[in-house]
């Protein structure tokens, strides 16, 4: 199951792509049912915190009418940044997927780090590696157009 919703991040990505936004997508599920989609789009609404978790956490709690996002599965393109892990954490998500590993200087998973910290809200479990050689050449792809 996880590939399809994984696919679906993808096809998120590929829009940022079109868009000249880094290539990054993100789906919300809740209960086998997609509640949310989002893809990266800093550029075009010129602010630094609209990266695809952030959106896609905005449009799942509006649907849910609520901030607590409970018993909901992210399934993203590339490992969230601090901003997008503290959020998820906060939406109190409780599985998140990812493809691409976005590593610190030391080489630690930026996510485990932020997700397991503070035992004072429930952990969020975590699993990657989803297509990670598709991700990987549509970011490649991505800076290497960027960079002519």
């Amino acid at each position: 199951m996880e590939e399809k919703y994984m696919h679906l991040a993808i096809k998120e990505a590929e829009k940022a792509f079109e868009m000249g936004e880094v290539p990054i997508g993100a789906v919300i599920v809740l209960r086998g049912k997609v509640i949310a989609k989002a893809y990266n789009q800093k550029e075009k609404m010129k602010s630094a915190i609209k990266h695809a978790e952030i959106i896609a956490v905005e449009k799942a709690s509006k649907k849910l009418n609520n901030w607590r996002l409970n018993d909901c599965e992210l399934y993203v393109t590339l490992e969230p940044c601090p901003m997008c892990a503290s959020a998820i954490k906060q939406a109190r998500i409780k599985q998140v997927y990812y493809g691409l590993s976005n590593r610190d200087k030391n080489n630690k998973h930026i996510i485990n780090h932020i997700f397991n910290k503070d035992i004072s809200n429930p952990s969020v479990s975590v699993s990657c590696g989803y297509f990670s050689f598709e991700i990987e050449q549509l970011m490649n792809r991505f800076f290497k157009e960027k960079r002519k």
